[in-house]
């Protein structure tokens, strides 16, 4: 099989750097360029940093994203025009954002993701399943908790998580979001979905979705341990995304979830 010429967007940061290393151990891949939103003086892979750009872009088949909303969309102007698949794993985006990655899809092939993990979204496929077998009897919540530098919230997987709730009741999410608390030890139910964020030490990632009648509780969680459990996912989604036509995809078309 020929190799998959791969650049990394954001590889400065820790999944930049994790999945540098998960490049290199991967067979199907070619570690072709590496870009920031900055010039650095230093090498990774033998390889030095570049800024966005057709002349860095245009040797590689598959751009992996892990950056910010605003650099995304630059990567998705640049790509679309030479006609290159892109992984976004990229959080924090606007509903207006949003749009307009579904409009850069129709150019190219785009699968994004608010996390790369095969049990985060298979969480998210039984958090549906939960909240249309329980219907509005039930409120709901979700809790997450993230290292400090994570600077978004709440986060990608927890509006991800969120979604699942929206889908099972067959509503809009963006209808359906309650408050966002940061840090607060506990937080309330509420008539929509109520979020609490932590930010603390060099934690991975948790998630907990909690549905409740007043009667009982239903728990659904996920606790992440190594960090390479996202640069392996995001890895598989580029293979994947190679034989795919122009369109946005997640996790959950990858996974083939019924």
């Amino acid at each position: 099989m020929k190799k998959i010429n791969l650049a990394i967007s954001g590889c400065m940061g820790r999944m930049g750097q994790q999945l540098i290393k998960s490049s290199k151990k991967n067979q199907n891949f070619k570690l072709v360029a590496l870009t920031e939103n900055r010039l650095i003086n230093k090498r990774f892979s033998g390889i030095k940093p570049e800024l966005n750009s057709e002349k860095i872009f245009k040797k590689t088949d598959v751009i992996i994203d892990f950056t910010v909303p605003n650099c995304t969309l630059e990567i998705l102007k640049i790509a679309s025009k030479l006609k290159k698949k892109v992984v976004i794993g990229t959080t924090g985006f606007s509903r207006k954002q949003e749009n307009q990655i579904k409009k850069y899809s129709s150019k190219i092939p785009i699968l994004k993701a608010g996390n790369m993990s095969l049990g985060v979204n298979l969480l998210m496929y039984l958090t549906e399943i939960t909240s249309k077998s329980l219907g509005d009897k039930y409120l709901s919540k979700i809790f997450e908790i993230h290292h400090k530098y994570k600077k978004d919230y709440p986060s990608g997987t927890a509006l991800m998580l969120g979604k699942g709730i929206a889908d099972g009741k067959n509503k809009n999410l963006y209808n359906l979001i309650g408050k966002k608390f940061l840090n607060k030890k506990s937080f309330p139910y509420g008539k929509k979905i109520n979020f609490n964020s932590i930010r603390r030490g060099n934690i991975i990632g948790e998630h907990e979705v909690k549905f409740s009648s007043g009667k009982e509780i239903i728990t659904l969680n996920h606790e992440a341990f190594d960090r390479a459990l996202y640069s392996d996912g995001a890895l598989t989604a580029s293979v994947w995304l190679m034989k795919k036509r122009p369109g946005l995809y997640s996790m959950r078309d990858l996974l083939d979830f019924s």
